[in-house]
């Protein structure tokens, strides 16, 4: 993808592929054909990411295409300046993550939901996972954290979880 209109491009295929979702492709093997996901690599997003948001959109109405833009700018951002284009070897297991009702400064789904942005970050979500699944947006809905900024406020806390809840508490 170009750099200068990659949002663009990703637009092209983000429509392109909920209409083929629509159209019965229920895969990500069936909306996305290898030419269309090496330019999702090199934005840092997958084949993967891109069903799970679209899969969503068309059975939940959400998340937006603007969220969907706005998360996968910020992972591009930290592929392209924190990883240099270069892609993790890694991939987190479903059971490495905190549980569901685990609690951080008395909010529950919160540690789970740090250790999956710092994945979606880092581009290391098993397919299984979503960064922005409906307990997610359920969360950031209550605490009122656009799902973006909750992305930029894990990678700018830098592993301090006590960051990311005052800047919750602090909506910034």
């Amino acid at each position: 993808m170009r750099n200068y209109d990659w949002q663009d491009e990703f637009g092209k295929l983000y429509q392109k592929a909920t209409a083929l979702y629509q159209n019965g492709k229920r895969q990500p093997r069936e909306l996305l054909t290898p030419e269309a996901i090496k330019p999702l690599a090199s934005i840092g997003c997958t084949a993967q990411e891109l069903f799970d948001f679209v899969e969503d959109g068309c059975r939940d109405g959400e998340p937006s295409y603007g969220t969907v833009l706005l998360i996968t700018a910020v992972r591009r951002e930290y592929f392209l300046t924190v990883q240099r284009g270069q892609l993790s070897p890694k991939i987190i297991s479903m059971e490495s993550l905190p549980a569901k009702d685990a609690q951080l400064a008395g909010l529950r789904w919160l540690p789970r939901l740090i250790a999956k942005a710092q994945s979606k970050l880092r581009g290391e979500m098993p397919p299984e996972l979503m960064y922005g699944c409906g307990g997610d947006r359920a969360f950031l809905e209550s605490v009122d954290v656009h799902p973006a900024d909750f992305l930029r406020q894990v990678w700018m806390a830098d592993g301090d979880e006590r960051q990311v809840v005052e800047a919750i508490r602090n909506k910034r």
